[in-house]
């Protein structure tokens, strides 16, 4: 992604008729740690490189063992700002497909293919690990997955979307066009007719770091503050007001304008205003975009927001 601007215990029991259901009880901050660890463990998942096939299976895999009823891969080619060509392929897992309310949860799995913001100029053309940017918000994705088969759905349907390309962008503020460019491809083939698109959207990136603190992005502002408002009303019921403050943070090309564009509602849950940076982690584009960036806590508070917004709309609390 690329910023514009910068504005100021163990697993959860499932719902029994007895117990209502409480979204702390459901997100596993080891559960989640591990699907970082385990993306990570492939390497660098830069386009066309062995680890991100590796990676494209893993996580069609992880979606088919958590029983999604669909798993589609969507296979289009792409050319970067660079002139390389690739196959972007970006993976969905459909539950619940035949509902006709649905919300669309998405992140990128690619990886930056050059530290270009690392400290050390020597290390600037090295593929970073990702683990932050790229990991952390699939694996929120898979733990969403995880939950979905313990309980399923009623009423909605959920979409999970992990696209493909989103971080392989020109450095130092190019193009916008030079970004997302599974996310461009996607949404101009989207399974979806008029009466079954998705409510909105919520794009997850960069949900990992630690200490992390979710200012309200300013283009999610622009285009869906109805989306926004309901997400950190929930977070600030759940006890996370300071992890989601109401102020705003920056401006992001990221996956989530493309959405947008699409006529999908869409916010982006991403650390934007870090005090240290006054934008993103700083880890961010570095070679220390690595396991050790990780914070399972952080990583535990937003899928306990993302999963009490899922269950909300199915009825279930």
């Amino acid at each position: 992604m690329a910023a514009l601007m910068a504005c100021s215990g163990k697993t959860a029991a499932v719902q029994t008729d007895s117990t209502p259901l409480e979204a702390s009880r459901v997100a596993d901050a080891d559960s989640l740690y591990s699907f970082v660890e385990a993306q990570v463990a492939l390497g660098p998942r830069t386009p066309g490189s062995t680890a991100h096939a590796a990676c494209v299976e893993y996580l069609a895999s992880q979606l088919q063992s958590y029983g999604a009823d669909t798993v589609i891969l969507q296979l289009a080619p792409v050319t970067t700002w660079q002139g390389e060509r690739h196959t972007a392929v970006n993976i969905l897992g459909r539950y619940n497909p035949s509902a006709k309310d649905r919300i669309l949860l998405l992140a990128h799995y690619d990886t930056r293919p050059w530290a270009d913001e690392d400290p050390r100029g020597d290390l600037r053309d090295t593929p970073i690990d990702g683990a932050n940017d790229g990991a952390s918000g699939v694996a929120v994705l898979l733990e969403i997955a995880r939950n979905l088969q313990q309980l399923p759905l009623d009423s909605i349907g959920i979409d999970l979307l992990m696209v493909d390309l989103e971080d392989s962008g020109e450095s130092g503020g190019g193009s916008e066009e030079s970004w997302c460019l599974g996310t461009q491809k996607w949404v101009e083939a989207m399974p979806y007719g008029t009466d079954d698109r998705p409510m909105y959207g919520v794009l997850l990136d960069m949900v990992g770091g630690r200490d992390a603190v979710f200012n309200r992005e300013y283009l999610s502002q622009s285009y869906a503050k109805g989306v926004v408002d309901k997400v950190w009303a929930l977070a600030a019921a759940a006890g996370l007001a300071n992890r989601f403050p109401n102020s705003m943070g920056g401006s992001v090309i990221d996956d989530h304008l493309y959405i947008n564009r699409a006529g999908i509602p869409c916010i982006d849950i991403i650390e934007s205003y870090n005090p240290q940076t006054g934008s993103f982690n700083p880890t961010w584009h570095t070679t220390a975009d690595n396991l050790a960036s990780i914070d399972r806590k952080t990583l535990a508070a937003v899928t306990q927001v993302m999963l009490t917004l899922i269950y909300r709309e199915d009825g279930k609390i």
